[in-house]
């Protein structure tokens, strides 16, 4: 018997079902990577399925939290995800942005620049997403819902959450070449005790984020309540 990619419960389509029945056509799931890292950028996956199809939960089997699977197996849901969506994108908000606008807002920016993308490909009527005070878009007027543990009960939440997992920490494999020392390639720039004693030997780089409390006092002990 051939053995699935991940032992966790893939997400359901319950909520996209619900949806179709409301009338929706083009729903995209939303997920976001990153939020509680102390350095590198946010990112944010947007994934609009093809809902219609009858084996889709079979060909995107053991897609969920992102968090819950090991990195080799959300790459290889990842070129599962990209080849079977109907459209995707993945957006980022950076370490500037975050100071700037707080991450929450920071966030929903990312969001929206996954969206973006999308909208270059395919119209959506609505949009899933994990939970999050979501901040909306500027000047488009869309559908929307908020899931606590979407990207475990959601497939289209859940996929998204893989794509933005997968190009976050690519990204933070290649600024550990740019920023030797902090071990970006390992933690992905989250508060492992190794990330802070490097703080306390090289200081802040530009991917870090100073209006987090860590980086205002790197030399307190670490609270693991603060790694995600």
């Amino acid at each position: 018997m051939k053995k699935s990619l991940s032992a966790k419960p893939t997400a359901s389509l319950n909520f996209e079902h619900s949806l179709i029945e409301q009338g929706y056509r083009c729903i995209a799931g939303i997920d976001e990577a990153g939020r509680g890292a102390w350095a590198g950028p946010v990112s944010a996956g947007a994934v609009v399925l093809p809902l219609d199809q009858p084996d889709l939960l079979q060909t995107l089997e053991g897609v969920t939290d992102s968090k819950q699977l090991s990195a080799r197996t959300r790459e290889s849901l990842a070129e599962k995800i990209t080849s079977t969506a109907v459209a995707w994108g993945v957006g980022r908000a950076e370490a500037a942005e975050i100071d700037a606008l707080g991450i929450v807002p920071a966030t929903c920016l990312a969001m929206r620049r996954a969206i973006d993308l999308v909208f270059g490909q395919v119209e959506p009527d609505f949009l899933l997403l994990d939970q999050i005070k979501w901040r909306g878009f500027p000047k488009r007027q869309i559908d929307y819902q908020t899931i606590i543990r979407g990207d475990s009960l959601s497939l289209s939440i859940a996929a998204a959450s893989v794509l933005a997992k997968v190009a976050r920490d690519s990204w933070m494999v290649g600024y550990d070449a740019l920023y030797p020392g902090y071990g970006f390639a390992i933690h992905k720039g989250y508060g492992v005790p190794q990330h802070q004693a490097a703080l306390r030997e090289l200081g802040a780089s530009p991917l870090h984020r100073m209006t987090y409390k860590p980086l205002q006092q790197p030399l307190l002990p670490l609270s693991f309540e603060e790694i995600e």
